[in-house]
């Protein structure tokens, strides 16, 4: 299936423009076809030009599919909203459109992670060791990835209690919410870092083993010392 190794991934308040194999455009997917004689995508760069159509490049994301590297260009269309292009939403129901396309889209929705900031009287932090994960053998705050329909202040208390078997109460503070894309692949990754104070001991704990090691108290600096996570180093930066 062959495809231009550099397309310009528009996308406008929800709509986003594809072209078929050809360079016409724009088209619509069509919900639970499974083939169509001409491959929808996205444009080239020239085929944006020609249809006379400015845009802001916001970033560059690489897909990989076998042995062919997609250069995808993120970018802002500048012009008035396009209502003839493509929800972004209906692009993964329709397999004439394009891997790269489909792929494009996913890696465009922010994966959501909810963690908790505990504390005790003395002022020292809670982390936990990872045995799984993005974190391997290193120290982190409580919490990870939001379930589907879930809120924050839900999330880091519920997988406090999974990973470290203890029952607690969130602070009245705002949470502390970051954001970052860490590499080429262009995938979001949003966090919200919230407060409790908890004063019990470790030996109290029922540690769930298949995702932690061991769990640790640490003064603020030696949390600091010790967080290789982005998100949790901001959030100890902004612990109160």
């Amino acid at each position: 299936m062959s495809h231009p190794g550099t397309v310009v991934y528009l996308e406008h308040d929800g709509k986003v423009l594809l072209v078929d194999s050809s360079g016409n455009g724009p088209k619509k997917p069509v919900k639970g076809r499974l083939e169509c004689p001409n491959m929808l995508r996205f444009p080239t760069p020239n085929e944006v030009s020609q249809a006379g159509i400015d845009y802001e490049t916001k970033m560059n994301i690489r897909i990989v599919f076998g042995n062919q590297v997609v250069k995808v260009i993120k970018a802002y269309p500048k012009l008035t909203w396009p209502e003839d292009w493509a929800w972004k939403d209906s692009l993964i129901s329709d397999n004439s459109v394009h891997p790269v396309a489909r792929e494009a889209i996913y890696r465009s929705i922010h994966r959501l992670v909810s963690k908790v900031v505990i504390k005790n009287s003395s002022g020292q932090i809670l982390m936990a060791k990872a045995k799984r994960g993005h974190f391997t053998g290193f120290w982190t705050l409580p919490g990870g990835y939001m379930d589907h329909d879930e809120h924050p202040t839900t999330g880091c208390v519920r997988e406090t209690l999974e990973e470290l078997g203890i029952e607690i109460l969130l602070d009245d503070k705002p949470p502390v919410v970051t954001q970052q894309i860490f590499n080429d692949e262009g995938i979001s990754f949003v966090s919200f870092t919230y407060q409790s104070t908890w004063d019990g001991e470790i030996s109290e704990m029922n540690l769930l083993t298949e995702e932690i090691s061991e769990a640790k108290w640490f003064t603020r600096e030696q949390a600091m010392e010790n967080s290789v996570s982005y998100f949790d180093t901001e959030a100890i930066k902004n612990y109160r």
